[in-house]
């Protein structure tokens, strides 16, 4: 029988995502890159054993080589791991963009972003591309079930690379599992704590679940770091108005 995801209570969320909140304002200081365990960290669920691992075309990953066989999304190797030079080049390059992004004016902010996404979508290794793209593909079609087990063996693989938490929290979202979706944030926001996307997705949540104040904490942080996502815009005005008794 494979693991069941029980409810997680509401408290216990709240109390989550105000500990990620913290992290979040703490700054891309504070962020962790030991890869350790976030602390006070809701527990998701076991991971599923190998075997429970969608096995389509490439199959499991190996443990050491991490090759996959060929396969219709398979792309030529990529370089090696990137140096801690090319990292730090990198990172100083993050900051740039973050402070283009942040400015309120001009159009040189959409560059930015699609920069800042280029670059967190570089996980440096072919094979946890593929897994990436796997489970991107599912959730294009629906497949929130077969894009988790694409997505939680890229986490088990590659745990420092926050795209593969963020992409796997909006699989949960999408499949109704809360609890799950936003540790996976806290994820995101322990590696990168400037994740205006991890952000916007963590105020969306606790909408949902009725935390408005915390909500709201969470899109006007998200907006602190890219003033220019409307969606987040909108939120911040409607609970504002909501949290002042003004909304209809």
């Amino acid at each position: 029988m494979g693991n069941m995801l029980l409810p997680v209570p509401h408290f216990h969320l709240a109390v989550a995502a105000a500990l990620f909140l913290g992290l979040a304002a703490a700054g891309p200081g504070h962020a962790r890159q030991d890869g350790g365990p976030l602390p006070h960290a809701m527990p998701v669920q076991d991971a599923p054993p190998q075997d429970d691992i969608p096995e389509d075309e490439g199959g499991p990953l190996e443990d050491e080589g991490e090759a996959l066989p060929e396969s219709p999304l398979s792309e030529p190797a990529a370089p090696s791991e990137p140096t801690a030079e090319a990292r730090l080049r990198e990172r100083e390059d993050l900051d740039l963009l973050f402070a283009e992004l942040a400015q309120p004016g001009g159009e040189t902010w959409a560059r930015a972003e699609t920069d800042i996404l280029r670059i967190w979508s570089r996980s440096g290794s072919a094979a946890m591309d593929l897994l990436y793209k796997r489970g991107e593909a599912a959730l294009d079609t629906g497949d929130t079930v077969t894009a988790i087990g694409h997505l939680t063996a890229l986490t088990d693989h590659a745990p420092d690379f926050a795209a593969g938490w963020y992409l796997r929290s909006v699989a949960f979202y999408l499949d109704g599992d809360f609890g799950p979706a936003i540790a996976d944030l806290g994820q995101v926001l322990r590696l990168e704590s400037r994740h205006f996307g991890a952000l916007t997705q963590l105020g969306t949540i606790l909408e949902e679940l009725g935390d408005d104040r915390d909500a709201l904490e969470a899109f006007r942080q998200s907006l602190k770091i890219h003033p220019h996502q409307q969606e987040a815009q909108d939120a911040v005005q409607r609970l504002e108005r909501k949290l002042q008794g003004t909304d209809a």
